[in-house]
């Protein structure tokens, strides 16, 4: 029997480029694609056209704990166990959202909704499908993070509501990973950062990363599973770089 992945936040960018990875893997039976809309996903809708079944659309608002619930109830009587929940949705910059580079610009509303999408919502999907990541064989868990969410090794401060929320997630994640080790000893749980990508997300805050260090979407989906294969119980809890580099919280 071949396993089972779950990725929310699959409509476009890394969450897309995850989903089209999945589906391709030979080991990889079903891919749940999660997101907010799902059908009006150009991508998903071409990518359910050569994957046909493997593929399926799921709608889940991570800023809406019922539709989150709703999602997971729907794999659940679908699917009797998980082998790969990612949680790729996150917000830098929305709207009239920008990162901030002084402490004048914070704005409650950028906040809460900072935390609502980079800390909130990865531990609610958790919440809501954990479960089925606690069986007999290999899981894994995992919460793209950002660099910009380590307090160690932050230089330059300003982003408040972006680090902030990551920061959040991150120590969620840990948190999470410790409680897993009793309720689902097989899983590994970690927060990952796939470095900076040609996303939307990344438009206009890429000034200053050569083109050699920016990865494709489908690049850095393609080396975030690669470290994903390579890990062990023993990594879990960790916050690593995509070429494994453990990063400082």
């Amino acid at each position: 029997m071949g396993s089972v992945a779950y990725v929310q936040g699959a409509s476009r960018g890394l969450g897309l480029a995850l989903a089209r990875a999945l589906v391709d893997r030979s080991d990889i039976d079903v891919v749940y694609a999660a997101a907010r809309a799902p059908e009006d996903s150009s991508g998903l809708t071409e990518l359910r056209q050569r994957a046909g079944a493997r593929l399926r659309p799921v709608t889940a608002d991570v800023q809406s704990e019922s539709s989150i619930a709703w999602a997971a109830e729907k794999v659940a009587s679908e699917q009797r166990a998980l082998d790969y929940l990612f949680y790729v949705a996150g917000v830098l910059h929305e709207g009239t959202m920008k990162p901030e580079k002084r402490f004048e610009q914070v704005h409650q509303s950028n906040l809460e909704h900072a935390f609502a999408v980079n800390a909130t919502g990865p531990i609610l999907t958790a919440r809501y499908l954990v479960e089925l990541l606690a069986h007999d064989r290999r899981a894994v868990l995992a919460n793209i993070s950002a660099h910009a969410g380590s307090i160690g090794d932050n230089r330059l401060g300003g982003w408040y509501s972006y680090r902030a929320s990551k920061a959040a997630q991150n120590m969620l994640t840990r948190t999470l990973a410790i409680e897993l080790r009793r309720r689902a000893p097989n899983a590994i749980c970690v927060g990952l950062d796939p470095g900076t990508m040609d996303t939307e997300l990344s438009r206009g805050y890429r000034r200053n990363v050569s083109a050699g260090d920016m990865a494709s979407p489908d690049e850095a989906a393609a080396r975030l599973l690669a470290l994903l294969d390579s890990l062990t119980r023993e990594h879990s809890g960790a916050f690593l770089r995509y070429d494994g580099q453990e990063l400082p919280w």
